[in-house]
């Protein structure tokens, strides 16, 4: 069975930076296709990027280029999420997808929505205050 988690969430005043985790389990470590989501109070969910297992390369939706970076480290089994000069705005819950279609949903060139994607974490909350 498949199982994500992520954890990192927090409060964070903006302009800092904060680094969130993915763990994953039930899945082929050798290939794997893993996005980072959000959604924000009233907000749609919306990708941020997604990351290759095989070979560590990563992309960004156009809107989230600049201050976020994603990372993996098979051995433990976890991608992160390095977000850095936080503003309000990135308030939200932060999620992880695993899905082979995650890439094309992250960076908008297929018309499957979000919710089509098959496994999800639970989220975790980052709290930006000003």
């Amino acid at each position: 069975e498949v199982q994500l988690a992520e954890s990192g969430g927090g409060l964070v005043q903006a302009g800092g930076s904060l680094r969130l985790s993915c763990v994953a389990s039930g899945f082929d470590k050798d290939d794997y296709t893993i996005g980072w989501f959000r959604q924000g109070p009233g907000n749609e969910r919306e990708g941020i990027a997604c990351i290759s297992g095989s070979d560590g390369t990563g992309f960004y939706a156009d809107s989230m280029k600049g201050r976020f970076t994603v990372s993996s480290d098979n051995a433990k089994n976890t991608v992160y999420l390095q977000m850095h000069s936080l503003v309000v705005e990135d308030t939200a819950v932060y999620y992880c997808a695993l899905d082979p279609r995650v890439c094309p949903v992250v960076l908008g060139t297929t018309p499957i929505p979000w919710h089509y994607l098959e496994h999800w974490g639970q989220g975790t909350l980052v709290t930006v205050s000003s």
